[in-house]
């Protein structure tokens, strides 16, 4: 498959979403129209990015409800269980770590970790934290595909080279600052404060 763009797969997830929601409306049947107005975006750019995957729905009919949350669901690899772990038990992989939709997502968190000693050996919501020294240990045990990175920015780059080490092929990064990876290896990174400065300039630039 060709290479897909990050924006295409965020919208299938928008989309995904508005699916679920007409599903529990009852609703069985939607259209590209409904699908653009609800969310942000054009009947044309839904019916691209559903293109990249196959063909959907019928001309003059629209689009089976069922059907295509299915094959979004397909596409985005939410039938199978991808075990994750949380490095960093502070508030943010506290947030994580109690999110429902992780779960009701195919996400299960299989491990927690911190270097701080403090908290080594504590309860944290229903797992023991262990020290992160022992991640490349405990992974041929838990085989995790995704890690979790909820750390201060210092020191971020040598916890991604033990994430890699241990073969962990994703990493969904919470730390401010340009981060390297080997090739095979994906890396997502949010930063909340550019996400802010969007809502700074859309605030500043009203009409």
């Amino acid at each position: 498959m060709k290479r897909i763009a990050d924006s295409t797969v965020r919208r299938l997830s928008v989309y995904l979403r508005y699916l679920e929601e007409l599903t529990n409306r009852g609703l069985s049947t939607t259209s590209s129209d409904e699908l653009a107005q609800h969310s942000g975006t054009t009947p044309a750019q839904v019916r691209k990015d559903l293109s990249f995957f196959g063909s959907f729905g019928r001309r003059g009919l629209g689009y089976s409800v069922a059907e295509l949350a299915t094959r979004i669901q397909d596409i985005l690899g939410l039938g199978h269980e991808w075990r994750v772990v949380i490095i960093g038990a502070g508030k943010i992989g506290s947030a994580l770590s109690t999110y429902r939709g992780f779960k009701q997502r195919g996400f299960t968190v299989v491990g927690v970790y911190d270097k701080d000693p403090l908290k080594s050996g504590k309860r944290w919501d229903g797992h023991v934290v262990r020290d992160v020294e022992t991640l490349e240990a405990d992974a041929a045990a838990l085989m995790p595909d995704i890690a979790v990175l909820a750390i201060p920015a210092e020191g971020v780059q040598g916890e991604v080279d033990r994430i890699v080490r241990a073969g962990i092929k994703a990493i969904l990064n919470f730390a401010p600052g340009r981060l390297h990876v080997p090739p095979g290896v994906t890396l997502k990174t949010v930063n909340m404060a550019m996400e802010l400065e969007g809502l700074s300039f859309a605030l500043t630039n009203r009409d």
